[in-house]
């Protein structure tokens, strides 16, 4: 049984809801705290049958960077107070481990992650409507995108709790991160202008 087939405890509640993405409508369990993306996940990459949630370092590592990313955003002035006390709150939980739950999709799975943030993203959104007091899915008050995981990507959300470098510093292993290359060190083609002729950095580029 996977979590789309999970049961309801209120038998008089609906048995779904209905969410939207661009490839049409989709039916999520109404009480689940995840949504259309996670959804998706979970029926496309049916793999190890091991969730995300059952990783409990994990998670936290993903709460945390979705608390951070929230604060930042609330004093650059990109998330209003309410909007960033209710999702603050609710990374808060996901980091506290309260809804490890409702991390659902496989821990092995195509899409570099995006499957990962998008499972933590629609999970902190609806937790933050509910404590708004909001059904789940009212995704213009608390979007998992625009709000959730705003001027976040999924390298930057889920690439620190994947690649800690704690690891092999705690096994002893002689292992090291791998030097991802940077505009400076990146090999340019020789036709290509230099920074020095107004080639935009990496430090100027738009969101």
């Amino acid at each position: 049984m996977t979590a789309l087939d999970a049961p309801l405890t209120n038998a008089d509640a609906p048995l779904t809801r209905t969410e939207h993405d661009s490839l049409g409508p989709f039916e999520v369990p109404a009480t689940a705290y995840w949504g259309v993306h996670t959804a998706r996940a979970v029926r496309n990459f049916p793999i190890s049958g091991t969730p995300v949630g059952a990783h409990r370092q994990l998670v936290a590592a993903l709460g945390a960077v979705k608390l951070a990313a929230a604060r930042a955003n609330h004093e650059l002035g990109l998330l209003d107070d309410r909007r960033y006390d209710a999702i603050a709150a609710a990374a808060q939980e996901v980091r506290d481990g309260a809804l490890d739950d409702q991390l659902v999709v496989d821990v092995i799975q195509g899409g570099a992650g995006t499957s990962t943030n998008m499972n933590a993203n629609e999970v902190v959104a609806n937790r933050a409507l509910e404590i708004l007091g909001l059904p789940f899915g009212s995704y213009d008050e608390v979007h998992p995108l625009d709000h959730v995981n705003r001027c976040q990507s999924t390298t930057t959300s889920t690439r620190p709790p994947y690649g800690s470098r704690s690891w092999p510093r705690s096994t002893g292993s002689r292992w090291r991160p791998r030097r991802w290359p940077t505009p400076s060190r990146a090999r340019r083609p020789s036709s290509a202008p230099s920074r020095r002729s107004g080639a935009r950095s990496c430090r100027t580029r738009s969101r």
